[in-house]
């Protein structure tokens, strides 16, 4: 069994028009969101062992500020990716529990492309900011990975959680 993270940034600020997109921060909101999630993370022991991270700032700092014990792989291919390219980068995994972190609107439709049966939550077709799908796949290597295979096991978003 493969179990898979999918994890939209957290909030990012676009208070600076300057900045490119990729250079764009967590807004405070984002901040406090993705240090939550880290902390539901940890508490459920969704400990991975390897994470897939765009290689933009806001995806790196929400990676950071989940406080997991995993050092993040950037992937370029990530940044902005569509659903077809995410799969391309998963495939090529290793890990057991894996962590993936992109945006929207790609990361909306990998999360549609990967399941068997989407959850029953109002939020899971526009997949807001920090919203985290936890999805195993029974498979022994990633690069066995097929379309509509996954069970979700859970699905939220920071609002879910306290």
């Amino acid at each position: 069994m493969k179990t898979l993270i999918l994890m939209r940034h957290a909030k990012s600020d676009w208070g600076d028009p300057r900045l490119p997109d990729s250079a764009r921060p967590l807004n405070a909101r984002g901040r406090r969101a993705a240090t939550t999630l880290g902390v539901w993370l940890r508490a459920q022991n969704l400990r991975p062992d390897q994470i897939l991270c765009s290689s933009s700032v806001r995806t790196q700092e929400t990676c950071a500020r989940l406080k997991l014990d995993t050092a993040p792989e950037l992937q370029d291919a990530l940044y902005l990716a569509e659903a077809d390219e995410m799969l391309t980068v998963l495939r090529r995994a290793t890990g057991s529990l894996v962590l993936m972190l992109g945006h929207n609107p790609g990361i909306a439709e990998f999360a549609r492309l990967l399941l068997a049966s989407p959850p029953n939550h109002d939020r899971f077709d526009d997949y807001p900011t920090g919203a985290t799908l936890i999805a195993q796949f029974d498979i022994t290597d990633w690069s066995a990975l097929h379309p509509g295979t996954g069970t979700v096991l859970q699905f939220l978003t920071p609002h879910d959680l306290p």
